[in-house]
């Protein structure tokens, strides 16, 4: 398979609640591609919390700023050729508006999850801690959660399992491609 770069590797930005799925959904997208021949990175928001975003909190500044820096090193690998997957909840529309006027290749993804069903997922036990009190801030019980208006792709985890997911992003990403004449085989 003959492979053909990007201008810029598409970044798949994946926003929603905790334990929506979005960790799971970025890792089968990264499995898939890596696959098909491309380099791609997940910058996963727990992890880049322990590392780029070392020492921020969970005000809305904090917040912001943990968005504009996974926002920054996405940047830098996508010129670089790396498909960059981004798993954080990311929960105010102004800090992820300004991540998309910054970053024109951009594939904005919300990863739908009504809260009754998270909360008997809760594979962590972080809702119930958080409706005990024992956790403040959290988004969705909380803290505010403001939901993309017009994602470039949408997913109700709570309707689609993960395999279904990650197809979804994928034939968007393959459309994308077709649309703007990159190799279609890519994805």
């Amino acid at each position: 398979m003959k492979m053909v770069a990007f201008a810029l590797a598409p970044i798949v930005w994946l926003t929603g609640l905790s334990a929506a799925g979005k960790s799971t959904i970025a890792r089968g997208v990264r499995e898939r591609l890596t696959q098909s021949g491309a380099r791609v990175e997940v910058l996963d928001g727990d992890s880049m919390r322990e590392s780029v975003c070392r020492g921020l909190g969970f005000s809305r500044e904090d917040r912001d700023e943990s968005v504009r820096r996974i926002a920054c090193v996405a940047e830098l690998l996508s010129r670089h050729d790396v498909t960059v997957i981004v798993a954080a909840i990311s929960p105010y529309r102004e800090a992820r508006a300004a991540v998309r006027a910054r970053l024109a290749n951009l594939v904005e993804v919300h990863v739908h999850c009504p809260l009754d069903v998270l909360e008997a997922r809760d594979p962590k036990g972080l809702y119930a801690r958080a409706r005990r009190g024992e956790i403040s801030n959290f988004t969705g019980i909380s803290d505010p959660y403001e939901a993309p208006s017009n994602p470039d792709v949408f997913l109700n985890t709570a309707h689609q399992d993960a395999e279904e997911s990650i197809s979804t992003v994928l034939r968007f990403l393959n459309d994308r491609a077709k649309l703007h004449s990159y190799a279609p085989e890519r994805y």
